[in-house]
């Protein structure tokens, strides 16, 4: 494998697309070495294939908002790769959502769910539209408007989308009341991420954020350190950073800054239960302001405006948020304010300079691949419940995650243990979910 050539020609076929070219040369680079000793992965062109998805569906939807007035916006589904199992992935509601954007979260997610270990492939979707702002009904009829497009080609045992940002509960149920009309069955697994009582988990809204600090909490141990005490500054207050905020105070960790587009609420003292309740009454809000925190708790927490997270002196930093939120400058921010761990929670969350700063000062750095995998890991949990047609119990489902964040990160230090002790956890996510798409890839011949 030759990653500029192939990347040369990705370039030329595929111009402006940055985040998704940014996140296959990032894979490419990480895994060329142990690429090139396995000739039959070149022999069945495995790289020039897993680089395009297998189809992507670009469609209209039309919907009426509540003075009656005509909307129109774009909804997507990539389909990307099903070597491992049917299409797996979220649906991210968002005004700045165009191709590119779910084509690198779709190759992404190809290898983190690989990583799980579940019988799971690669797929992504979503819109360009915006929910911020939208009433209740606005939102139940745009999500109809979009499954209603979409219902023929998704399916428990073909593509089973799931939230991402911008869709939750509210969301995912609105999708499949319509979904489960227009299909005339009742197949809960078509969607995941549903309300617990008909076909949801237990612990889905949190698995992302709890399974970031599982593996969080493996990187610290690596260290022979603990996570007692550690400050934590999290990007964002939706449902990613409402689990990591919840689990991380459960360990005896402070939780010392949350954020939001408007800027950063610093909590000294650290997250309170009350706060962290209160984050959910902030998200279902659709006003997408942090500052809510502090006039919600004054003197608990300070909100200042047009500042980011990193700007809180913290030792663990997690951004929870969007994908290159955390650039080379916040980086150099964090390290110069003693940073020792950082983790990726949102996909591909750090800009590669950023990274490249982070491994350079020999700081811990997690991959969102492999950080966040908990969420995918207990939707593929929930398709395994609805298959059952039973809920299991909190503790279930918590222990199997556990049980999953633990394999991943084994499986990064296998694959990431570099000459001089250091892991380089990128590397080790990268090869660790590349080689068992690869290897199911050339058994299943060339298709």
């Amino acid at each position: 494998m030759k990653v500029n050539e192939i990347m040369a020609n990705l370039e030329a076929k595929h111009p402006g697309e940055n985040e998704y070219l940014q996140a296959v040369r990032e894979v490419l680079e990480t895994i060329e070495e142990e690429y090139n000793k396995h000739p039959e992965f070149e022999a069945n062109k495995i790289v020039e294939r897993i680089v395009e998805p297998d189809r992507i569906f670009k469609f209209r939807v039309v919907w009426v908002d509540d003075k009656g007035q005509t909307q129109v916006n774009l909804g997507y589904r990539v389909q990307y790769n099903a070597a491992l199992g049917a299409y797996k992935g979220g649906l991210r509601f968002h005004p700045k959502v165009n191709e590119s954007m779910l084509k690198f979260l779709g190759f992404e997610q190809i290898f983190k769910n690989s990583l799980t270990m579940l019988p799971l492939g690669g797929g992504k979707g979503g819109a360009d539209f915006d929910p911020v702002g939208k009433s209740d009904a606005e939102i139940m009829r745009f999500c109809q408007a979009f499954v209603y497009e979409l219902w023929r080609n998704i399916g428990p045992d073909q593509d089973s989308p799931a939230g991402d940002v911008g869709v939750g509960g509210r969301e995912i149920g609105y999708m499949y009341g319509m979904y489960k009309k227009r299909a005339r069955e009742h197949s809960t697994g078509a969607l995941t991420g549903k309300s617990y009582g008909w076909g949801g988990s237990l612990i889905r809204p949190e698995a992302t954020g709890f399974g970031a600090i599982y593996y969080v909490e493996r990187m610290v141990k690596e260290k022979g350190d603990k996570m007692e005490g550690k400050r934590i500054a999290l990007s964002g207050f939706g449902n990613v950073a409402w689990g990591a905020a919840i689990k991380a105070t459960e360990l005896g960790a402070k939780v010392v800054a949350i954020s939001g587009p408007d800027g950063v609420c610093e909590i000294a003292d650290g997250i309170t239960k009350e706060m962290i309740d209160y984050m959910l009454e902030m998200r279902a809000s659709n006003r997408n302001k942090v500052e809510d925190m502090a006039t919600k708790f004054p003197g608990k927490a300070k909100f200042t405006a047009g500042k980011k997270a990193w700007t809180v002196k913290c030792d663990i930093a997690m951004p929870c948020a969007f994908q290159n939120e955390l650039a080379e400058e916040d980086a150099k921010m964090l390290l110069a304010n003693g940073v020792k761990y950082v983790a990726e929670v949102s996909n591909m969350g750090c800009q590669p300079a950023a990274i490249a700063a982070i491994q350079a000062a020999k700081v811990p750095f997690g991959p969102g691949k492999a950080v966040n995998a908990g969420g995918v890991a207990t939707s593929g949990l929930e398709i395994c419940q609805n298959a059952e047609h039973r809920n299991w119990t909190a503790e279930e489902v918590d222990k199997n995650l556990h049980t999953i964040m633990n394999n991943i990160y084994d499986m990064c230090v296998e694959h990431g243990k570099m000459a001089d002790g250091t892991i380089n956890y990128v590397k080790g996510a990268n090869i660790a979910g590349f080689m068992r798409v690869a290897k199911a890839m050339v058994a299943q011949g060339i298709i």
